[in-house]
C-alpha cells in the first residue's frame, strides 16, 4: 500500500509541476492481476483498484495494522469495466458496468472476481474509517429494489448546468444519508454530456471534508485539466483516463476537458451533507 502525508496549502503553492503531481495525482490504478491502494493521511482516505484475472482476496496488509481490511473501516466500489463479481463473506455480488457497491465495516473475507477473465473487471475503491457496521448493498442505476439491492432514487439523479456554459452534466449519488447508509462515505458519480467540458464552474471548498475524483471515459489522446489550491492560489494537474486526484479540504476542485468525461467523486470527513459547500466567487479565482 503507498503511503501519502498530508500537504499545507502554505507548502503546496511554492510546488513544481513534477511535486504537486507527486503528491496528489494517482496514476496506474488499474494493474491486471493487481490490487493497488494509495493511503492518504487526509482523512485516512484509501483510494484504489481491483482488476481480478484470477480471484483477488482485499487483505489488510502491515500498514493498517488489523485483523481484517473492513475491521475498523467501510468502502464503496463502482465497477468501470466488464462485468465482476464481489463476495462478501461468502456471498456474492454481480456488478455490471457502472454498478457499485457499500461494504460495511465488519466484512471480514471481500473477494474481487471477474465473470470474463479475459475481460477483467475494472473495481475502483474508496475506504475511510468507520464507527459503526451499516449493511453492505448492491447499487443499480435502473431496476427493481431487492435484499441488499439498491436502485438509485430518481432525486439522487441530478442533471445540472447547459451546453451554453459548457457544463451540462448529470450527477448520480451512490452512497448518502437517505439511500445507503454509511459512517462517513460520500460517493457518486458525474456524466458530463456530449459538447460540455467544465465538471463544475463557480468553485468551491469545503473545510469540513476532502474528496478523491477519479476520471474515466476519457479517449487515450485526451485529457482534463484538474484545477485545485487555494482559491487565490489556484494550480492545475493534467490528467489522463482512469487517473485520480486527491483535493485537501482547503483546495478546489474542478475540472475542463478536452471533450466530455466522466468522473467518480468520493467524500470523507465531518459530515455527509452534500450541500455543505463553501462557494467561491468567481471574481475571487487567482
Amino acid at each position: 500500500m503507498e503511503l501519502r502525508t498530508a500537504a499545507s496549502p502554505k507548502d503546496v503553492k511554492h510546488y513544481t509541476t513534477d511535486r504537486l503531481r507527486e503528491e496528489f495525482l494517482i496514476q496506474n490504478l488499474f494493474v491486471t492481476g493487481e490490487i493497488k491502494l494509495v493511503y492518504s493521511h487526509i482523512d485516512r482516505i484509501i483510494t484504489g483498484a481491483a482488476v481480478p484475472v484470477e480471484p483477488i482476496a482485499l487483505t489488510a496488509g502491515d500498514e493498517l495494522r488489523a485483523e481484517y481490511f473492513l475491521q475498523r473501516r467501510e468502502m464503496g466500489v463502482i465497477n468501470i469495466g466488464p462485468k465482476g463479481i464481489i463476495s462478501v463473506d461468502g456471498k456474492e455480488y454481480e456488478l455490471d458496468y457502472k454498478d457499485g457497491m457499500y461494504i460495511g465495516m465488519g466484512a471480514r473475507d471481500i473477494i474481487f472476481k471477474s465473470a470474463d477473465t479475459k475481460n477483467p473487471a475494472r473495481f475502483y475503491i474508496n475506504s475511510v474509517p468507520a464507527h459503526t457496521s451499516y449493511p453492505t448493498a448492491l447499487i443499480k442505476m435502473e431496476g427493481t429494489p431487492a435484499e441488499d439491492v439498491v436502485i438509485i432514487k430518481d432525486e439522487n439523479k441530478v442533471e445540472l448546468g447547459c451546453l451554453e456554459e459548457s457544463n451540462h452534466r448529470v450527477i448520480n449519488k451512490y452512497i448518502l444519508p437517505g439511500q445507503v447508509k454509511s459512517c462517513q462515505l460520500v460517493m457518486g458519480m458525474t456524466a458530463l454530456k456530449p459538447g460540455s467540458v467544465w465538471n463544475t464552474m463557480p468553485c468551491h471548498t469545503h473545510d469540513r471534508r476532502m474528496e478523491v475524483y477519479l476520471y474515466f471515459e476519457m479517449p487515450e489522446d485526451a485529457v482534463v485539466m484538474h484545477y485545485m489550491g487555494e482559491p487565490t492560489e489556484t494550480r492545475h494537474i493534467v490528467m489522463r483516463n482512469e487517473e485520480a486526484v486527491i483535493s485537501p479540504s482547503w483546495s478546489i476542485h474542478a475540472g475542463s476537458g478536452t471533450q466530455a468525461y466522466t468522473f467518480i467523486w468520493g467524500m470523507c470527513g465531518e459530515n455527509q451533507a452534500f450541500d455543505d459547500m463553501d462557494g467561491v466567487a468567481m471574481g475571487d479565482i487567482r
